[in-house]
């Protein structure tokens, strides 16, 4: 199996979501950010050049393949705004029920705008399948800095 070809990257957040032609967009991507942030706890990265995620989990595919993916996060598309939900949805059809107008498959949440959307129950979504995640998955190995070496290196 190919490794995957989006991975967490050090390009700039801000930059990505400044350049979001449509200003409603960009203003959206910002809220959803400060959701996803407020969640996990964590900073957004990049991942590939087009998803902003946040927080990682490590997973083994059943043929023994592994790999490190955001816990949660979010792409501006050209048709709508993808959020993506890890945990999937089968068990929020309760919150689904109120939270306004979307459409999703598999791990994705689609919408056009937020204001489509009933903000409060975006957020227990967001903040539920991040527990779930959490409580169901390793945490992915943090990378070492090769500035700060091994204190136990050589012991």
């Amino acid at each position: 199996m190919a490794e995957p070809k989006t991975k967490v990257n050090d390009a700039s957040v801000a930059d990505f979501l400044g350049a979001i032609p449509d200003e409603q967009v960009r203003q959206d991507c910002q809220a959803i950010v400060d959701i996803m942030q407020a969640a996990t706890n964590d900073k957004p990265r990049m991942w590939g050049t087009s998803i902003v995620g946040f927080g990682q989990y490590h997973m083994v595919y059943a043929s023994g393949q592994e790999a490190d993916w955001m816990l949660i996060g979010f792409a501006p598309r050209k048709q709508n705004i993808t959020l993506y939900i890890m945990s999937g949805f089968e068990q929020y059809e309760e919150l689904l029920t109120t939270l306004g107008k979307y459409s999703c498959r598999k791990s994705c949440l689609y919408i056009k705008r937020l204001a489509d959307i009933h903000l409060p129950t975006l957020k227990k979504l967001v903040l539920a399948s991040v527990k779930h995640m959490i409580k169901t998955h390793s945490p992915a190995p943090r990378k070492r800095s090769k500035a700060a070496p091994d204190a136990n290196a050589g012991a």
